[in-house]
């Protein structure tokens, strides 16, 4: 079992990376981001609390993303196997919540693999995905406070990681084949220690 935490600002590739470490190593998927978005637009009414943060380029409270995180884990027993974290811990009490969570579970996390992209690249990257994918929350002005949320609560986290021995800094300015292989000269020796 390999828990992962794929760790960076929006627009860094978190999701593009997930997939393919998923494929790679076998783990379960969850990217927050997916599922709150799911939420929002089947019209729940956790949809309808995330809408009103994410709407503001604002972090969802930390209670009701571990309850999320928690009840997502239980729906899918094939997490069992190890789970890749996309989009989540975003701050350090979500951060040592995760890690009471998956102690509960008999478990831990394994490495953060922490994706580093300047803030001009990923400006870019974003008003084209919003473009091309039609995401409300991918314009100038959103990209600009989601990131200043990025800086100021989430990027401390590097530093928590880093402090546990979990962190790994990983380029992600490259093509995506090269980002991951440089992800995989982490993980592979962490995967063969656990066969």
């Amino acid at each position: 079992m390999l828990n992962i935490v794929i760790f960076g600002p929006p627009g860094s590739g978190k999701g593009t990376q997930s997939d393919k470490i998923t494929d790679r190593y076998g783990l379960f998927h969850i990217s927050t981001g997916d599922v709150l978005r799911k939420h929002i637009k089947d019209g729940t009414e956790l949809g309808k609390t995330a809408e009103s943060y994410i709407s503001k380029g604002q972090l969802i409270p930390d209670a009701l993303m571990i309850d999320i995180l928690d009840a997502h884990l239980d729906a899918n027993p094939e997490s069992k196997k190890g789970v890749i974290f996309d989009g989540f811990p975003r701050t350090i009490p979500q951060a040592e919540a995760l890690t009471d969570l998956l102690e509960k579970r008999g478990t831990s996390i394994d490495a953060v693999v922490g994706l580093e992209v300047d803030d001009e690249e990923l400006t870019d990257r974003l008003v084209k995905r919003g473009i091309s994918s039609g995401r409300s929350d991918d314009n100038p002005e959103t990209i600009k406070k989601r990131l200043d949320v990025y800086h100021s609560s989430t990027k401390p986290l590097k530093d928590y990681y880093t402090k546990t021995g979990h962190y790994r800094s990983i380029k992600g300015m490259g093509g995506i084949d090269e980002v991951f292989d440089e992800i995989c000269s982490h993980l592979d020796p962490l995967s063969d220690a656990k066969k």
